[in-house]
């Protein structure tokens, strides 16, 4: 059971691999012996069959010398629903704030919301009267 999107993505990820590999001029059986598959597999491969293992995709990146895009597939990082979603799950107060920056000032080290810190852009976030923070 599958999703057209599914299937759309695979399909593309199949071609993409296809193209890259004619572009680096490798035959059909050099890429095989490389990632150690028969032709018919990386005919699946190339059309985007779903039931060619995750494996043999990543073998067929790291020929291509493209491995290092899968590591960022799902990354963390990159993953606003996710991010988003923890925020969400953080108090208003933290919420309101912003990140926090952390300044050394002349009674320690304090910390400023980043607006704050932003508005006095290359100030020392002293005051000259009183050596305190903002």
């Amino acid at each position: 059971m599958s999703s057209l999107q599914v299937k759309s993505a695979l399909s593309q990820l199949g071609r993409d691999i296809q193209t890259a590999r004619k572009r680096r001029r490798m035959s059909v059986a050099d890429f095989c012996s490389r990632i150690g598959v028969s032709d018919k597999t990386l005919a699946k491969l190339e059309r985007g069959d779903g039931g060619v293992r995750l494996e043999t995709f990543a073998m067929a990146l790291l020929a291509l010398g493209m491995l290092d895009r899968l590591a960022e597939i799902a990354d963390p990082a990159s993953d606003s629903t996710g991010i988003g979603l923890d925020r969400e799950k953080l108090p208003e107060r933290i919420r309101q704030r912003g990140s926090l920056a952390f300044m050394r000032t002349g009674k320690g080290t304090e910390t400023i919301p980043d607006r704050q810190r932003d508005a006095s852009k290359g100030s020392t976030g002293l005051d000259d009267d009183e050596g305190t923070a903002f």
